[in-house]
């Protein structure tokens, strides 16, 4: 999956600018999301959102002359990574931003690495903790407790959509690792083209049954978010993402698990004036430790899966 070379001066440009259009624009797709639920139904601009993105993606791998799934047992992977890291996980993700900060929701989603991490232990293909890793999940899951706490001490108010993104991280990590335990013949941007047409799809269908199409609305600040989230987010950057696959370590590759939050942080803290307490400022510092030995100082773990997260 991952075939690397001696880099050119070329291709180290190529990784830098690749690198910053993840890191800044899925850093950013938490507050557009945020925006973007606020004037939108959340189901329909979902499946529109990644439907449309599908499209792209599948008119992009036709054009490098990719071809479709082949058999049942492809589709099959297809329509399990769908409802495992679209329907469920994004789904979640999306309905929780609209009574979430973009910030917390951000900082909650980097648990996805952790949950990776732990999850890469079961199975034929597991791997046994290291110290450094057991270390890093101790660090990371105390640091999403304190992330849940909420300032003024402890209240229900929305927790239960807290433990629904943690929920949705834990979707998103099970299908990544069910990534690893079959081997497509399907390229990686044709199968990633029919995964987001399949649960775009499914999402679709759900919001025809909700009703969602009665409340659509063409506010201008929500066609816009939606218009970012379908061509930037879902195409250019999950296009960079591709390139790094191939081009890059997993444990480079993985860094945007903490740089993301990072930049989430500071732009809903800008644009939408969310702020955090001192106890989830801690807790931040805390999760974003256990990633950093969990991704870069592990080696005995090799080349682990990346904790792929777009917002």
């Amino acid at each position: 999956m991952y075939e690397r070379s001696a880099p050119s001066a070329r291709d180290a440009r190529t990784q830098l600018l690749c690198f910053a259009t993840i890191y800044l624009v899925w850093g950013s797709s938490f507050l557009i999301s945020k925006i973007m639920v606020a004037h939108l139904p959340v189901l329909l601009s979902a499946g529109v959102r990644f439907v449309g993105g599908g499209l792209l993606l599948m008119a992009l791998a036709l054009w490098r002359g990719d071809s479709f799934p082949r058999g049942l047992i492809e589709w099959r992977h297809c329509v399990v990574m769908s409802v495992l890291t679209i329907m469920i996980s994004t789904g979640i993700n999306t309905f929780a931003l609209r009574v979430l900060p973009s910030n917390q929701s951000a900082l909650l989603n980097s648990s996805s690495a952790l949950w990776i991490a732990l999850l890469g232990t079961l199975g034929p293909r597991g791997h046994k903790l290291s110290l450094t890793t057991k270390l890093g999940l101790t660090l990371g899951f105390l640091g999403v407790g304190c992330v849940l706490w909420p300032r003024g001490g402890f209240v229900l108010e929305h927790f239960g959509w807290q433990l629904a993104v943690i929920a949705g991280c834990l979707s998103w990590a099970t299908g990544t690792l069910y990534y690893r335990t079959f081997s497509p013949r399907t390229s990686p941007l044709m199968f990633t083209a029919m995964q987001m047409l399949t649960g775009g799809s499914i999402l679709l269908g759900f919001s025809l049954l909700a009703g969602d199409s009665a409340r659509w609305s063409w506010a201008p600040a929500g066609i816009l978010s939606l218009l970012y989230l379908t061509l930037i987010s879902s195409c250019l950057a999950y296009g960079a993402y591709i390139w790094l696959m191939r081009n890059t370590t997993p444990a480079k590759l993985g860094t945007y698990a903490y740089v993301n939050p990072l930049i989430a942080t500071v732009l809903g803290w800008a644009v939408l004036g969310e702020t955090l307490g001192w106890v989830q400022v801690f807790g931040t510092g805390i999760i974003l430790a256990g990633v950093v030995l969990i991704t870069l100082f592990d080696k005995a773990k090799g080349s682990a899966p990346s904790a792929k997260r777009s917002g």
